[in-house]
């Protein structure tokens, strides 16, 4: 059997190992785009800081690691791919046959319709060579903005802070985090940063980006403008399907999977956050660009690629953020549902907020700002659908009585 991996990220990576344990005697390709080993873009953020070298941010740091597992490793951008055939055409013109393909391309930064974001000192912040790019431009006393104060945006944004930049935050939003935090939170996490000597505006967009006299000029629509030393542009991104079209893969938001993670071709896989999968929550199919989907992703695939009969069950929308030292988490539907109940605690003196969202007597979602205690708990709840019964009415009461109500929701007796 002729397995091929297009994507080398967790997804991808994951997907390979797997398939070389269960199934010995397959050849397992893993197709790559960028020049550098397979790496996690979660740990740039440590690289930019010096944290780590880039070597670092490998996914797995022996030398020779993929040609000691018998997992082929090829540099290569998909150009398209012929199911006909059964072959993943590249840019290069190279070919490669399959008889099981898994697409695990990820996505790519979407660049926002404005003037002067191709010049010099402009940069996404999504590949190592991007990051490379960027560390030559920071440092103490930098003018740095940052376009985006989304889930990505936030992460570089720690970076950014780190450095010492004096740094400016332009989020089209009316507050931080739009996806994954409510108007309280986000406004608290906005309040948090500009205590913190980050100048942050939100319900604001970035109009143009000129140059002269050494530095950029960035010009906002509330009537400001900016003087930049680096521009960082984390505004959004896009699932990397375009070279199917014509496959006869049928795409939305991503790949459109069932439930074994298998596309609309025959023999042609998704996994990660290229994949529009099932969604635990909702019954529905989303895109999840977190790391433990990706991984999940990966291994529930290639169990399905080599014969096996696994059932995804759907990721848990969650996300976790250090934002300068202020911990935000996001669970299942944060947003609560139409009739549903809703409690919330808030000590704006202490950044402390907690919100927990219940359908009858079933936690589905909750959002926590400040506190690190009882996370897994949290999320173990609302993964676990379990019926709360008395104690669905004492969390109303007292919401930080998380540990009690999973300790007395799934006792047996």
């Amino acid at each position: 059997m002729d397995y091929v991996i297009v994507g080398a990220g967790p997804a991808g990576v994951t997907a390979a190992e797997t398939l070389r344990q269960i199934d010995p005697d397959g050849s397992v390709v893993l197709v790559g785009a960028e020049a550098d080993p397979p790496y996690g873009r979660m740990a740039i953020p440590y690289y930019l800081i010096g944290k780590i070298e880039a070597d670092g941010t490998y996914l797995r740091k022996s030398d020779n690691f993929y040609e000691s597992k018998g997992i082929k490793y090829v540099q290569g951008v998909a150009k398209s791919v012929s199911p006909d055939t059964g072959k993943l055409v590249l840019s290069d013109g190279a070919e490669i046959p399959y008889d099981k393909l898994l697409v695990a391309t990820g996505s790519h930064p979407i660049r926002p319709p404005v003037d002067g974001l191709d010049l010099a000192g402009v940069h996404h912040c999504w590949t190592l060579e991007d990051a490379r790019a960027i560390v030559r431009l920071i440092g103490d006393g930098k003018d740095v903005v940052l376009m985006g104060a989304g889930f990505i945006g936030c992460i570089i944004m720690e970076a950014l802070a780190v450095s010492g930049a004096n740094l400016t935050v332009v989020e089209a939003e009316d507050r931080m985090v739009p996806r994954m935090m409510n108007q309280t939170a986000g406004n608290m996490i906005s309040d948090w940063c500009r205590d913190k000597g980050v100048n942050v505006m939100t319900s604001a967009r970035v109009t143009s980006v000129t140059e002269g006299g050494g530095k950029l000029s960035v010009a906002v629509d509330n009537g400001q403008t900016i003087a930049a030393d680096l521009v960082v542009v984390a505004t959004g991104v896009k699932s990397n399907a375009g070279f199917l079209d014509g496959s006869g893969v049928e795409t939305e938001i991503g790949i459109k999977v069932d439930n074994h993670l298998k596309t609309s071709v025959d023999n042609i896989y998704a996994a990660g956050d290229v994949a529009q999968g099932p969604d635990f929550s909702t019954g529905g199919w989303d895109v999840h660009a977190i790391q433990p989907t990706a991984v999940e992703h990966g291994r529930i695939a290639a169990l399905n690629m080599a014969g096996k009969d696994a059932a995804y069950k759907g990721s848990l929308n969650m996300n976790v953020l250090d934002t300068l030292g202020l911990i935000s988490c996001s669970f299942g539907l944060w947003q609560g549902t139409e009739g549903g109940d809703s409690v919330e605690r808030i000590d704006e003196k202490k950044s402390r907020y907690t919100i927990l969202n219940f359908e009858g007597d079933r936690l589905v979602g909750a959002l926590t700002l400040g506190r690190t205690d009882h996370i897994g708990v949290l999320r173990g709840l609302i993964q676990s659908n379990v019926r709360l019964g008395v104690w669905k009415d004492r969390l109303m009461a007292d919401p930080n009585r998380l540990a009690e109500a999973y300790i007395g929701a799934t006792r047996v007796i």
